[in-house]
């Protein structure tokens, strides 16, 4: 079974953002995927600010980037960019921690404006971590996640549709790169 971890770089976990890590995840899992949750915010504040790569909450969290076969990296757009709480986790990630794994970025800003930002922020700090598969990703603006009454949200077809499409993506991928590490040597 091909495992997912997410790591989720918002520092409130009750906003728009969850919800689109919550179908994710349910596409996921229909996909008969296991999924695993980094929720960055949750994690040791003095571990993340002070770099512990020992402290037990961030050898626990790297422990489920290395075990996944694929990474989702979700983050709100603060000024341009991903969230300062997301870049200090992926700076414990160890060197080359994400080689070999495939990586779809999730998005959501307040305007197409910072449309680039997963482009031109988080894709070199990736590669930089030895990721070299990563997904064209989903960038989706505020308004596509609207809060209900009831305090749920509801997403928009079209971008339930990305979403869609970009897991779709994922699982095959992530598949193909299991199969083909499972053939015998001298057959890949």
């Amino acid at each position: 079974m091909a495992k997912v971890t997410i790591i989720n770089g918002n520092p409130s976990l009750t906003s728009r953002l969850s919800a689109i890590i919550g179908l994710t995840e349910e596409l996921l899992k229909k996909e008969n995927i296991e999924v695993h949750h980094v929720n960055v915010a949750e994690l040791p504040p003095e571990d993340l600010i002070h770099t512990k790569f020992e402290s037990e909450a961030i050898v626990k969290a790297n422990a489920l980037v290395a075990q996944a076969d694929a990474v989702i990296v979700a983050s709100p757009v603060y000024k341009a960019s991903y969230t300062g709480v997301l870049k200090t986790f992926l700076d414990l990630i160890p060197q080359k921690g994400l080689a070999g794994k495939i990586i779809l970025p999730l998005f959501i800003g307040g305007s197409l404006a910072h449309l680039l930002s997963i482009d031109y922020s988080l894709k070199p700090v990736l590669s930089a971590l030895g990721a070299r598969h990563i997904l064209g990703g989903v960038y989706t603006v505020d308004t596509q996640v609207a809060r209900t009454e009831a305090g749920g949200f509801e997403i928009a077809e079209e971008l339930r549709t990305r979403l869609e499409e970009n897991v779709a993506e994922l699982v095959k991928e992530t598949n193909l790169r299991l199969q083909h590490s499972e053939l015998p040597q001298g057959l890949s």
